[in-house]
């Protein structure tokens, strides 16, 4: 979901494409409005690359990058900004990013935007071997960046950690735990929310 400061809760559905969508809908009619938004943030469960991020945990992203945004080649793959074109990565204000997690004990580092949800150990190798910081990898954030930044309002992106990133184990899944900790997380986040304000 993307949520402003102000409280206006946007459910922007699955995947970056319906995501920026959705988000890119909700900061037009914000505008048109004469209300646009200051800041959006991006927030929902995700899987975390272990031990940093274990199932329970939250992350708060200080890049928000698509993983799989570009080619495949003979070499391997290479993201849209190698191909000459393009953005891979959003980087939210320093400065929320740490507020953030002071005040919701949540790990600052990479969070990844990918179409397809990692299954396999392999992938989840190859994911951190080309991005060392990664914490965790969802379906959203990317898109909601994007939209955002052609609106030129701030994103942040806040996730819970639901499962490992690797092999597909549904059983090991603990969603309601994720939602437990991102409902208690925002309850400590919601000041620092509030008194933020874009330098």
């Amino acid at each position: 979901m993307a949520r402003t400061f102000s409280g206006q809760v946007v459910a922007v559905g699955v995947g970056p494409a319906g995501a920026a969508a959705r988000t890119a809908t909700a900061l037009t009619e914000a505008a048109r409005d004469g209300r646009p938004f200051r800041l959006v943030v991006s927030a929902g469960i995700a899987g975390g690359f272990a031990p940093e991020a274990p199932v329970g945990s939250l992350v708060v992203a200080d890049e928000i990058t698509a993983a799989d945004l570009g080619a495949e080649t003979a070499e391997g793959f290479l993201p849209v900004t190698e191909l000459g074109f393009g953005t891979v990565t959003h980087r939210p204000p320093q400065a929320l990013v740490r507020d953030t997690a002071t005040a919701t004990g949540a790990r600052p580092g990479t969070v990844l935007t990918v179409s397809t949800v990692t299954g396999t150990a392999a992938r989840a190798a190859a994911l951190r071997a080309h991005h060392p910081r990664a914490l965790a990898e969802a379906m959203e954030g990317f898109g909601v960046a994007e939209a955002a930044a052609v609106h030129g309002a701030p994103v942040l992106e806040v996730r819970a950690i639901s499962n490992p990133v690797g092999p597909r184990d549904r059983a090991a899944w603990r969603i309601g735990e994720a939602l437990q900790a991102l409902t208690d997380g925002f309850g400590k986040l919601a000041p620092v929310l509030e008194s933020w304000r874009p330098a």
